[in-house]
């Protein structure tokens, strides 16, 4: 007998953990409140502290067939398009960090994914509409009038969890001040740019950063702009292609290209919220943003997800399966990555350095990743490792 765990949402984190927390013999239950398994939006980075864990889920594969590793981040005039400066990455960054720096289209990694977890596991069409957690467990109901038990509720369900808002009660999203203007077009349309590398334009209203995906096939596009508050807290909200020409009129031949090229454009407002003081109780837990949205100027929304699913599967699988055991790991859980998170949530705020830290920044191999070095560094499993008692470390090393 194993615990069962019941992930509410089916999104990159909530797959995650499912995936996560299977591979290590937990019984697993994911509950999706759309009618289908999807995952809408465009690319995203992977920085080497998610791919080695994606990797070891047995991911390396897919990633290598489906995802970008760029050579090099280029930052160019906005004006006329010429090199301002060059980042090299690719293969120099793999051997600092251990592991590569990806681009990715979201639903080719959403799809990676579902496929780590039996279909039978993931169930569809159950908006959670509350649940009662007691001493033996959690029971949740549906609003399709169905309900379930488990013994350790995981509220994966996003930036409006149902299960953040019972768990820390209600707050307000914090506006940035920008939105962004996202997309895809092929790379064939853009020949300008070469699909292994990044491109970064500054202007002094907005910033363009285009990066390739799906094999190098198309590029995304993020163009981050000054706006007024009142578009609703969304990453998917569709806008008129013509606010794309407005706002970079006047622009590089290359990023003209990528306006001529646009087809659907989506408006992202960028808000995240303050940081939780608690994200557990004894038996329920959040992961990804139900517990830390993030603006996304560290790329790091995704893979601070990854981080969570992994470390709670680990915490987990090594606790006994009484009431004290359960609450013994969502406590060193959430005390090893709530630190974490809000350090990477409120540096991705300012898009540059991170919090301070005692002993000061770290170094990184160059300017670029100096200030996110310590992210790209990180490794959950090894941090989990590390806080054991010596006798349990070498068991955890052996298995």
């Amino acid at each position: 007998m194993s615990l069962k765990v019941a992930v509410i949402g089916a999104g990159l984190g909530g797959l995650t953990a499912a995936a996560a927390l299977y591979a290590r013999g937990l019984d697993v239950e994911v509950y999706e409140r759309g009618e289908a398994l999807r995952e809408q939006g465009v690319g995203m980075h992977l920085g080497p502290n998610g791919t080695r864990l994606l990797e070891r889920l047995g991911l390396g594969p897919r990633l290598a067939e489906l995802a970008v590793r760029p050579e090099a981040l280029e930052v160019r005039a906005f004006h006329n398009g010429a090199q301002v400066a060059v980042q090299e990455m690719g293969e120099a960054w793999e051997r600092r960090f251990r592991a590569p720096y990806l681009t990715v289209h979201r639903g080719d990694l959403h799809r990676m994914l579902a496929g780590t977890v039996p279909a039978e596991r993931v169930h569809t069409g159950k908006e959670l509409l509350r649940y009662a957690e007691d001493a033996d467990g959690v029971l949740l109901e549906f609003a399709d009038g169905t309900t379930a038990r488990a013994d350790v509720l995981v509220g994966a369900d996003g930036v409006h969890s149902a299960v953040r808002r019972a768990v820390a009660g209600e707050d307000a999203p914090v506006y940035s001040g920008n939105s962004a203007l996202r997309g895809l077009v092929d790379a064939a349309d853009v020949p300008a740019l070469d699909p292994g590398r990044m491109y970064m334009f500054a202007g002094p209203a907005a910033r363009v950063l285009c990066y390739p995906v799906s094999g190098g096939r198309q590029f995304t596009y993020v163009v981050v702009t000054p706006a007024p508050e009142g578009d609703a807290e969304s990453w998917t909200s569709a806008t008129d292609p013509a606010d794309l020409d407005a706002v970079l009129e006047g622009w590089a031949p290359q990023v003209r290209d990528l306006v001529g090229a646009a087809g659907e454009v989506r408006r992202w407002a960028l808000y995240d919220r303050a940081p939780l003081e608690r994200w557990s109780t004894p038996r329920v837990t959040l992961l990804g943003d139900a517990a830390h949205p993030m603006l996304p100027h560290h790329g790091q929304g995704a893979n601070q997800a990854v981080e969570d699913a992994v470390a709670l599967a680990v915490c987990l699988a090594r606790a006994t399966e009484d009431a004290e055991g359960v609450a013994a790991a969502l406590e060193r859980y959430e005390a090893l990555r709530r630190p974490h998170t809000t350090r990477v949530q409120l540096g991705s705020r300012t898009g540059g350095r991170p919090a301070p830290q005692q002993g000061g920044r770290p170094g990184g191999v160059n300017d670029a990743a100096a200030d996110v070095a310590w992210i790209l560094d990180h490794d959950v499993e090894a941090a989990l490792d590390q806080d054991l008692p010596a006798p349990a470390r070498a068991a955890a090393a052996a298995a």
